[in-house]
């Protein structure tokens, strides 16, 4: 959901059941009915609802999308609803929905409610439970939303295809009752990894090994939308993973978490432990909360360190401690503008602004107060201030005197009994 949009759910009103609408740049609100407080989703929306005889009816319409993955990469996807992912699906434990999915794709395609306990025909699996909806046609697709959790939706006909394209999206069924301490931010996430080549308009939906585009939401860091919480609010992060081959360790800076849910239901306490990382299998949801007790702009990523990483970080050969100084001298006679680079690490293409090929991402991430973030692929910021509903959310934040790392005293470094 746009955090700069009321969360269009009248149906829930209208079912005896309503969500807190956040308010500009946050998601902050007071109780209402359920308890529960509508979600964020950072670079994507929420489907809106019609209400027809009590029953919730939406439609999703599965078609080819232009996506800008950050500026200067595009590429030519499948989602749904004009993007990906999909908009994120959101109801309250007990609701009937109708969901309407029109297929303007040139395959035929179906969807899958990943985790919903549902009647079998409703299941969305090609061959199995359905015949598939072909091009030009929409099927209905209707249940009630039985059990409350965060799910995830995709099409169960030519996955390598259709997921590996982007057609994913999430699904979240709020609790009736209040479950667990009161959540004052509550955010979707969802993880994906691409094989965009350097120029090339359509990702390579076959590959299998090497990705070299990984998102939060299908964004590339610095496209990624800051998360702007509070300073000791309780937050909560619903993570669902639906890349084609690999899991996500997501690590947090400055923050302990609790997994409380999966996809399928809700972690008791005593199951759970004080996390920093949490990994997210394909095919799976995680939901974490915590409340961060240090103001400041902190890092969220994946752990495994390509997954930092964009187009130009693969296919170089390691040049950690070459000499290359014949080889510079020898080829600067053909072009004097070369330069090796990689000898003493990656860090510093970051700062350099080289021309790079057309639709492509240099590895370089985004540029932070205090110098370039050489980090990019599945990247993201939280954003932790003391009023977070009168803060700009593209600020960055301002330690206070002393806080920050800086260059050694001299005469400190002696007292203490260092020598460098």
């Amino acid at each position: 959901m746009d955090r700069r949009a009321f969360l269009r759910l009248g149906g829930l009103a209208a079912t005896g059941s309503a969500l807190t609408l956040p308010s500009t740049s946050a998601a902050r609100s007071d109780q209402v009915t359920t308890g529960a407080l509508a979600v964020v989703t950072p670079n994507g929306g929420t489907l809106p609802w019609r209400i027809v005889d009590g029953v919730k009816v939406g439609h999703l319409i599965a078609e080819p999308v232009d996506h800008e993955f950050a500026p200067g990469l595009r590429a030519r996807a499948w989602g749904y609803n004009g993007g990906t992912p999909g908009p994120t699906i959101e109801a309250v434990e007990g609701d009937r929905l109708r969901i309407y999915v029109s297929n303007r794709l040139p395959a035929a395609t179906t969807v899958h409610w990943h985790g919903i306990i549902l009647p079998n025909g409703m299941d969305g699996v090609a061959g199995l439970t359905q015949r598939p909806i072909p091009p030009g046609e929409t099927f209905v697709y209707e249940f009630t939303a039985r059990h409350p959790g965060s799910f995830m939706y995709h099409p169960h006909r030519d996955e390598m295809t259709q997921i590996a394209l982007g057609m994913t999206g999430m699904l979240v069924v709020h609790p009736r009752r209040p479950r667990g301490p009161r959540v004052d931010r509550d955010f979707v996430l969802m993880t994906h990894e691409w094989r965009i080549d350097v120029g090339a308009a359509r990702p390579n939906h076959l590959e299998m090994t090497d990705f070299n585009v990984l998102t939060f939401n299908n964004k590339v860091f610095p496209a990624t939308q800051p998360m702007l919480v509070g300073r000791n609010e309780r937050v909560r992060i619903r993570l669902g993973n639906l890349s084609p081959m690999s899991h996500h360790p997501i690590h947090i800076h400055g923050v302990h978490f609790e997994v409380t849910e999966t996809d399928g239901g809700r972690v008791p306490d005593s199951a759970r432990v004080p996390e920093t990382t949490v990994l997210v299998p394909v095919g799976a949801v995680r939901v974490i909360e915590f409340s961060p007790e240090e103001s400041g702009d902190w890092m969220m990523h994946c752990h495994m360190t390509h997954h930092m990483m964009t187009q130009m970080g693969h296919d170089l050969p390691p040049m950690i401690g070459v000499d290359t100084q014949t080889l510079d001298r020898r080829m600067a006679r053909v072009n004097p503008r070369y330069m090796s680079m990689g000898t003493t690490g990656m860090a510093g293409m970051a700062e350099m602004d080289m021309p790079v090929p057309p639709n492509s991402l240099p590895m370089r991430g985004g540029t932070g107060p205090l110098g370039p973030i050489d980090m990019g692929g599945m990247v993201t910021i939280l954003k932790v201030r003391d009023d977070p509903d009168t803060a700009d959310e593209a600020g960055w934040y301002t330690h206070p005197p002393g806080s920050m790392a800086a260059p050694a005293d001299p005469d400190r470094m002696r007292a203490d009994g260092v020598a460098f």
